[in-house]
């Protein structure tokens, strides 16, 4: 909406100053046409012979014929007729035909030489504008026309600048309700078809979001149930196997060398029974709001602890945090163990959980061989840098910091109170 209601300012000042020149440039065409009409059916048929010459009757008959139909226009506040030795042989100030040639410029010689009519501003610091600048800014409009002898006359007009920017004013203020009520129509179609187009992306966005949560849904399903198979049959069948090997150990008439492969069997198949349990914690969490954070992260520890590295859990005033904050820990801290004990090679491991209010603080602490956090596809954290963009939608904030030969540690901040 912001960028439509810019768009319609640009469109209507743009608009507003396109009309306005068009305007005034049909003023200026109006001017011409005015120029051409008093040269040729005014001035040209009146122009009597001897005029070229300075013939003071000549002058003083073509004067009385064309003085008053020249300035019947108010707009018109001097009119010069050149030769093309830049001599002003007729104009309403007397003092211009007396005065010595003036120099006429390209544009005046090349009217006089066929080329269609000229306008442009008028400069007033030339000498043959001299008795103009009274009047303000003009514009000359100049033409050609022909003496009876056949020589050509350079037809000049000065209009009052004033007078053109009204007549181009009443020219734009003609169409300019033709052109705002198109403008307003627009925009009344384009707020209709910007309504509903938001209408839909929003059902559309609902609609991804509702497909989206099934996926997740049908895929933690999935994962429950082949964590309960797995649980229900493997790791059952495992550890009833370790414990008939265990007490077939202890038997009285089993000998000690059975015993012994009898007892490497029962550690062999209890270590396989922990990695068992590890691996279905990897395929989906403990039901954190049944059995707590706490023992879901001690379950995740197992394997550290296992690989004899002094792993330690701790949660504190977590306990008024979100569900789906819960959750989003629970992976982090995930994915945050499982680099440490593939890369790591840290010999202490460290889990705390803090509440904040209605927030939550998580940092998972090693004192491995670190890494440069500037070089994240040789570090191993790929995926801990994959869920910023989640950490970020859930507002809050993952910051990874490790140096070389200095640990790693994860922090995570979930500020809570936002849904």
């Amino acid at each position: 909406m912001a960028t439509a209601l810019l768009s319609l300012v640009l469109i209507v000042v743009g608009t507003a100053q396109l009309s306005r020149q068009a305007a005034t440039d049909e003023a200026i065409r109006d001017a011409r046409a005015t120029t051409e009409l008093l040269a040729h059916a005014v001035a040209a048929p009146a122009v009597p012979r001897g005029l070229i010459t300075g013939n003071a009757a000549a002058l003083d008959h073509f004067d009385r014929r064309v003085y008053d139909p020249i300035h019947a226009d108010p707009a018109v506040v001097r009119v010069k007729i050149w030769k093309r030795n830049g001599k002003i042989v007729y104009s309403d100030k007397t003092e211009l035909i007396k005065h010595r040639p003036y120099r006429l410029g390209d544009e005046e010689l090349a009217v006089l030489n066929g080329a269609p009519t000229e306008a442009e501003a008028t400069d007033l610091t030339k000498p043959e504008n001299k008795f103009e600048k009274k009047f303000g800014a003009l514009l000359e409009v100049y033409t050609r026309i022909k003496t009876p002898e056949g020589e050509p006359l350079l037809f000049e007009l000065y209009f009052k600048k004033t007078s053109v920017e009204q007549r181009g004013a009443q020219i734009f203020s003609g169409f300019r309700p033709v052109v705002f009520s198109a403008l307003a129509l627009v925009v009344l179609v384009a707020t209709g078809l910007l309504y509903a187009l938001t209408r839909r992306l929003r059902t559309s966005a609902a609609e991804r979001e509702r497909l989206l949560r099934a996926a997740v849904e049908a895929s933690d399903a999935e994962r429950v149930r082949i964590a309960r198979d797995l649980h229900d049959g493997v790791v059952q069948d495992l550890a009833g196997a370790s414990f008939a090997v265990s007490a077939l150990a202890r038997e009285p008439d089993t000998s000690a060398g059975t015993c012994d492969e009898l007892e490497r069997a029962g550690a062999s198949l209890r270590s396989s029974l922990r990695s068992l349990r590890s691996l279905m914690v990897e395929i989906y969490p403990p039901d954190l709001q049944t059995g707590g954070l706490q023992a879901a992260l001690h379950d995740l520890l197992a394997p550290a602890t296992a690989r004899g590295i002094v792993a330690s859990a701790t949660v504190e005033g977590a306990d008024g945090a979100d569900d789906d904050d819960v959750a989003l820990v629970w992976r982090v801290a995930q994915e945050a163990v499982r680099n440490a004990l593939r890369h790591s090679e840290a010999t202490e491991l460290s889990v705390t959980v803090q509440g904040l209010g209605h927030g939550v603080v998580l940092e998972v602490r090693d004192n491995g061989v670190g890494f440069d956090p500037e070089k994240p596809a040789a570090s191993g954290h790929l995926g801990l840098r994959s869920m910023a963009g989640l950490v970020g939608d859930s507002g809050g904030t993952l910051e990874i910091r490790s140096e070389p030969g200095r640990g790693t540690t994860v922090h995570l901040e979930l500020p809570g109170g936002r849904r």
